[in-house]
């Protein structure tokens, strides 16, 4: 137990030697300007300008004006700093195609309708399904040839009666005699049974035609394949406008539909008035041509487009 005289005396020792606030000594406030950027700079207003700070009373008054409107320039650069850092945060998250001047142009393929199958008849098998040994199209081939682009113009001649067109008209797309009588007569021989077209031009003057050629069975359309109508790589017969046909070595394989044979060509160079493409599609016993021209050059983007939704609608 502590004397009570000691403990009086340790409270005066201690109250000696505690400051007065007489002889405490002066302190001068100053406001420094902070940033505290948030991660990403996700704030897109800028922050509150400081107080302005307190100055001395005895500073000398040019030495208080310097130091007000140095602070005032420290908060004006914050304020930009971060107004700028917002800014440039909002352009990031925007998407490409929203940002002016900077909006992905358009690769040239054109806008199709929402392309479907007709349907099959009750109980009748796809083209390609095991039980389908002929590999037969059960649904309406004028329902499978490609319809056209938003926007296209359709080529009358191509319509036909009641949606069946002459063998003739298809053969006039051909530019020798010779290479029409020869043709026609190998497409008697196989067996054709009907053919149906549908063609149409868009504003561009790109005109594009369609043919589907329906034969008996896959067999025999697998035969005109293999070096009849077709030479492996390259059509057999000669366009109109073409003077030499060479291989498409720009079609991108991994485009190819399964089961769907395809040979396609492109115009050698020099072109004609027009420049023609052109591809032949065998999907079970149905053959598809498909020529595409245009006065110049006819653009491979919407050629391409037009090859693979064919062959889609023929799987």
């Amino acid at each position: 137990m502590t004397d009570r005289s000691e403990q009086s005396g340790r409270a005066a020792t201690t109250a000696s030697t505690a400051p007065t606030a007489s002889t405490a000594p002066a302190e001068t406030p100053v406001a420094l300007a902070e940033t505290s950027a948030a991660p990403g700079v996700q704030q897109m207003s800028p922050s509150p300008l400081p107080e302005e700070p307190c100055v001395p009373e005895g500073a000398p008054g040019k030495d208080r004006h310097v130091l007000r409107a140095a602070l005032r320039w420290t908060a004006a650069v914050v304020v930009f700093a971060a107004v700028g850092a917002a800014a440039a945060y909002g352009v990031t998250r925007w998407e490409r195609t929203d940002v002016p001047g900077l909006a992905t142009a358009s690769d040239g393929r054109w806008d199709y309708p929402e392309i479907t199958r007709p349907p099959l008849p009750a109980g009748s098998p796809g083209p390609f399904a095991e039980s389908n040994k002929a590999g037969a199209h059960h649904a309406d081939l004028r329902e499978l040839v490609l319809p056209a682009p938003k926007g296209a113009k359709a080529l009358m001649g191509l319509r036909g009666e009641d949606g069946w067109l002459a063998t003739k008209t298809f053969l006039a797309e051909y530019a020798s005699k010779d290479d029409r009588e020869d043709l026609g007569q190998l497409l008697t021989d196989s067996g054709l049974r009907h053919i149906t077209a549908r063609g149409w031009t868009v504003p561009d003057g790109t005109r594009t035609r369609i043919y589907l050629l329906q034969f008996s069975t896959a067999v025999v359309v697998d035969e005109l394949f293999a070096g009849k109508i077709t030479s492996f790589e390259h059509p057999r017969y000669g366009l109109r406008g073409v003077a030499k046909v060479a291989d498409d070595a720009h079609f991108p394989a991994a485009s190819q539909v399964d089961g769907v044979r395809r040979v396609v060509g492109d115009e050698a160079k020099p072109y004609g008035a027009e420049q023609v493409r052109q591809a032949y599609l065998g999907a079970g016993d149905t053959v598809a041509v498909i020529v595409q021209s245009r006065e110049g050059t006819a653009e491979a983007v919407p050629f391409q487009q037009t090859v693979v939704l064919q062959s889609q609608l023929l799987r």
